[in-house]
């Protein structure tokens, strides 16, 4: 009798080990949505319902998967999407996940919130020719301005081609389970983007909505308001304030209407990513997959389109891509594996 591989082969495999080796409130922060979790699970239900129409008799003996985004090659129409603490997954978080990526020919979005600063994770990437893409980096917009500037100014002198600004978070989404079970990381871990900031290595964004009283907010919004993510992000103001920071490519992340994507192009936006944040955000909005074409239609190939939300197998890619997506982004799936073996 032939021995059983044991070896996981899909990501539904990869997912179900990391549950058994991640700590119970790490696979939690993972793995959770906001409210009843309705949107986390619509995004990844969606995709059965759409069906493929094979054609035959065509010549698939050579097979190019690869893209272009800002005139950047990639090997496969698949990137990394920003995640935090990475560092709880285990090994070497942010480091192993953009090595992975570099070397599968495509890139990486890192996290405000990663546990490795930004310097360090662009100092351990392999040189690679021209052709192929730079890092991106991920940006909640603090209501310091100063803070901010600071964190564009560092992505840019390291090396960074974009800015991916989350435009979703405006306040932090109702996760049940961590409320009631706030995520401390350990003591050897920090935001480590933050920590040379007063104030900054843990983050604040939970803590007006877990205040209990009005009282008690207003003096959490006094003490720590220059860390706050700014609620008041405007088309008129931000975006054109933004653009004068930097020379960097900007992204919006949190894209999901057809109104919005217009507006986007209108004001000189590089590129959108279609997104819910994983359904970690605000609950009973639409799967991306649902409101991919209509954004898709209205862009027009005007701006690359990026999408993410519930991709677990090739065919997810396929539907995303025949759909209007120029590239997708892999946020949870990334995680899963780092748990499971590293880089």
């Amino acid at each position: 009798m032939e021995a059983k591989n044991e070896k996981p082969i899909t990501v539904d495999e990869i997912k179900a080990l990391a549950q058994k080796r991640l700590p119970a409130y790490v696979w939690r922060y993972y793995s959770d949505g906001a409210d009843d979790q309705l949107t986390t699970l619509r995004n990844q239900e969606v995709y059965e319902t759409l069906v493929i129409r094979p054609r035959i008799l065509r010549n698939v003996s050579s097979i190019d998967t690869s893209t272009r985004i800002f005139g950047k090659h990639y090997d496969i129409p698949i990137a990394i999407a920003p995640s935090a603490y990475q560092r709880l997954a285990g090994y070497n978080g942010e480091i192993d996940v953009a090595q992975a990526a570099f070397a599968r020919g495509t890139n990486i979005c890192l996290s405000s919130n990663a546990t490795t600063s930004l310097e360090d994770v662009a100092r351990t990437l392999p040189q690679r020719d021209a052709k192929y893409p730079k890092p991106w980096f991920q940006l909640y917009f603090v209501r310091s301005r100063d803070i901010t500037k600071e964190l564009i100014e560092r992505a840019e002198r390291a090396g960074y081609e974009a800015l991916v600004l989350t435009v979703d978070t405006t306040t932090m989404g109702n996760r049940l389970h961590e409320r009631k079970n706030p995520l401390k990381l350990p003591a050897d871990l920090s935001m480590a983007n933050m920590t040379t900031i007063k104030g900054g290595g843990v983050s604040k964004g939970r803590l007006i909505l877990n205040a209990e009283t009005a009282e008690e907010a207003a003096k959490i919004e006094r003490e720590h308001s220059d860390l706050l993510v700014d609620s008041a992000l405007t088309w008129t103001e931000t975006i054109p304030w933004l653009r004068s920071q930097t020379n960097m490519k900007i992204i919006l992340k949190g894209v999901l209407t057809a109104e919005d994507a217009l507006l986007a192009v209108e004001a000189g936006i590089d590129a959108i990513i279609v997104s819910n944040h994983g359904g970690r955000q605000l609950d009973s909005v639409p799967a991306t997959l649902e409101a991919l074409p209509e954004i898709s239609d209205a862009v027009k190939g005007r701006i690359p389109v990026l999408f993410d939300g519930g991709i677990s197998k090739g065919s997810d890619v396929f539907k995303a891509l025949a759909l209007g997506a120029d590239l997708c982004l892999l946020g949870r799936s990334a995680l899963w594996g780092l748990a499971v073996n590293g880089r």
